[in-house]
């Protein structure tokens, strides 16, 4: 289950010491990697390398939590995230352009930030709170045309949102799994009971903020 996690904190206010917390909770429980706000990028990798976690990835978002910002501006908030140490890149979809049938703005944009990751994985958050399942369906095939490597369902700040749902991970596995695509599955994932739902539903990632309660508590 370890090797599963992604540790996460992204809330806006989180401290320095907050983040050393999750980083040395990432190391002692041996997680796959650690999920920060671009800011704490270049911290976070220094501090795992000090520390005895140089094998714990550095996970960061791009155009979080909305995906509204111009494809310019994904661009260079991923070059910078790479230039700071971040091993895999999570980048918000522009529902909005999906929901409008703008397809080729979407690979399009898939396409360019992949290139930007220069070799690092990309997941695309599709936000699936907010789509029906065949938006869900269209958004995972453009994932393909466009190139990234997993498909991730949430960002886990819509208001009054559910995040991840089996039924959706199963959905995405279904659709990307004959083209080499993966699944991270990401919100309100809080106990080990829902983290094995959503492996069984096909996620080769979770992305949580209960790590430890998860690989802990039985």
């Amino acid at each position: 289950m370890n090797k599963y996690i992604e540790h996460t904190l992204l809330k806006q206010d989180a401290s320095r010491e907050e983040i050393k917390k999750l980083l040395d909770e990432a190391i002692e429980n041996k997680f796959f990697g650690v999920c920060v706000n671009p800011c704490n990028v270049k911290f976070a990798r220094q501090y795992l390398n000090e520390n005895g976690g140089s094998n714990v990835k550095v996970v960061t978002v791009i155009g979080f939590p909305l995906g509204q910002n111009t494809t310019e501006v994904k661009i260079l908030e991923t070059v910078d995230a790479v230039k700071n140490g971040a091993d895999e890149i999570d980048m918000v979809i522009n529902d909005g352009k999906l929901k409008d049938g703008e397809y080729e703005y979407i690979t399009d944009e898939i396409s360019k930030i992949k290139t930007a990751c220069q070799g690092r994985n990309l997941k695309v958050i599709l936000e699936t709170d907010l789509l029906t399942k065949e938006e869900i369906k269209t958004a995972c095939e453009l994932c393909i045309k466009g190139g990234a490597d997993f498909v991730k369902t949430s960002t886990g700040f819509v208001k009054n949102g559910v995040g991840a749902k089996a039924e959706d991970v199963k959905l995405m596995y279904e659709t990307v799994k004959d083209a080499g695509l993966k699944v991270k599955a990401s919100g309100g994932i809080r106990d080990r009971k829902t983290a094995e739902k959503m492996i069984d539903a096909g996620a080769s990632r979770l992305g949580t903020s209960s790590g430890v309660n998860i690989v802990t508590c039985v």
